[in-house]
């Protein structure tokens, strides 16, 4: 019951705290890679997994079951070596220790570097806004017309991450390979480590490149792509299931299920998995970050109970006609992004924190900024 309880909390933490520290230049591919490292884990279990699934004794499972503690103890020791989020430090009047890791972080130790003063200069402007719009409250999540849209987003995000048949493939393909003629164990293990291999290649790839590029234009790309594959992809099932259960083998159709299993996983990964969390940093400004990366895990979660609960059924009940519902649901996420997703790509924090908002106050935080960094030039003069 409790196994994964603590994730959320890792997840948000770990993800607002990864697009706050990180240089603004390597943001967009820092946050992305928080994603895409999951695979690593994943690869990893599906390894132990196969050398395990040999074991006849009850240690088959219960290895598997205690190196999942692996994880966490090593987070547990190595979180006391990280530096904490200047915009936190900067929000609890703690500036010195922001400047500090700024130095350290951004102009490796110079303390004079311009840049880093000036992106000083705009998180406490920034953020002095923010406050002072904000209530600080979970209503003030609804209290503006951006802030609504915001949640919108974050809510739709998390649906979309976990209703895109994505869970098919992650907790069902072995149903899968079963029901298109595939029944050896052995067979199915190996084809879930190649799938899961696969997965992190390809999320990895598409993290380091998909950053480089619009924002919105990649979640088009990602939904549409889905849609044409899972139209593929259940139609060739429907193929392959017809001839199984008529104790026939469609051999060409079971391959061309797997090819289409296969391709869906980079198709998935240029937008739901490479920018997730890059799109989620952007969207929320600071004062609100955490909670908007929190809606949309409690999205991600409903909708992931939801699924791993309705798909064993679904399939069982009306076999490749089930892989419809996540066509027509793919198909609700193409018009939701063409319709709803702004572009947020080559901008810094400190500009989205008013992607919503009246113009007045992007220009009244810069026009802060010009004057702060102006008034310090003028102090140097005077002390040269």
């Amino acid at each position: 019951m409790f196994l994964g309880f603590g994730i959320v909390s890792a997840i948000v933490s770990g993800s607002a705290m990864l697009g706050e520290l990180a240089y603004s230049k390597e943001r967009p591919v820092m946050t992305s890679l928080f994603n895409a490292s999951w695979f690593v884990g994943s690869l990893v279990a599906s390894g132990i997994t196969v050398r395990t699934a040999s074991i006849n004794t009850d240690w088959g499972w219960r290895i598997p079951s205690l190196l999942q503690a692996c994880p966490s103890l090593t987070q547990i020791i190595f979180v006391f070596f990280l530096p904490e989020s200047p915009r936190y430090l900067v929000s609890k009047d703690r500036r010195d220790e922001a400047f500090d890791i700024l130095v350290k972080y951004h102009a490796e130790g110079n303390r004079d570097s311009v840049f880093v003063r000036a992106e000083m200069t705009q998180i406490e402007t920034t953020i002095k806004l923010e406050l002072e719009a904000s209530k600080r409250s979970w209503m003030s999540m609804l209290s503006t017309p951006g802030m609504r849209r915001r949640v919108f987003l974050a809510s739709a995000m998390g649906v979309f991450t976990q209703w895109s048949g994505n869970t098919l493939i992650s907790f069902y393909l072995s149903k899968i390979l079963a029901m298109i003629g595939y029944t050896d164990t052995n067979t199915k293990t190996v084809i879930n480590l190649g799938s899961t291999a696969w997965s992190f290649l390809t999320g990895t790839l598409t993290a380091l490149i998909v950053p480089r590029y619009k924002r919105r234009t990649m979640f088009l790309l990602c939904a549409c792509s889905m849609f044409f594959v899972y139209i593929a992809w259940t139609i060739s099932m429907q193929r392959a299931m017809l001839a199984y259960d008529t104790d026939r083998l469609n051999k060409a159709a079971a391959i061309t299920t797997l090819y289409f299993i296969f391709l869906y996983s980079p198709c998935y990964n240029i937008g739901n998995n490479a920018l997730a969390y890059t799109y989620l940093v952007e969207l929320f400004p600071y004062a609100d970050r955490s909670r908007g990366v929190s809606i949309e895990q409690f999205f991600v979660r409903a909708a992931n109970f939801s699924t791993i609960y309705v798909n064993p059924i679904g399939m069982a009940k009306i076999g490749w006609k089930y892989l419809i519902m996540y066509c027509v649901t793919i198909c609700i996420e193409i018009i939701v992004v063409y319709f709803f997703y702004p572009e947020t790509q080559g901008r810094t924090l400190k500009e989205l924190a008013f992607l919503f908002e009246d113009n007045a106050f992007a220009e009244k935080a810069a026009v802060a900024v010009e004057k702060t960094i102006h008034f310090d030039h003028r102090d140097e003069a005077r002390t040269a």
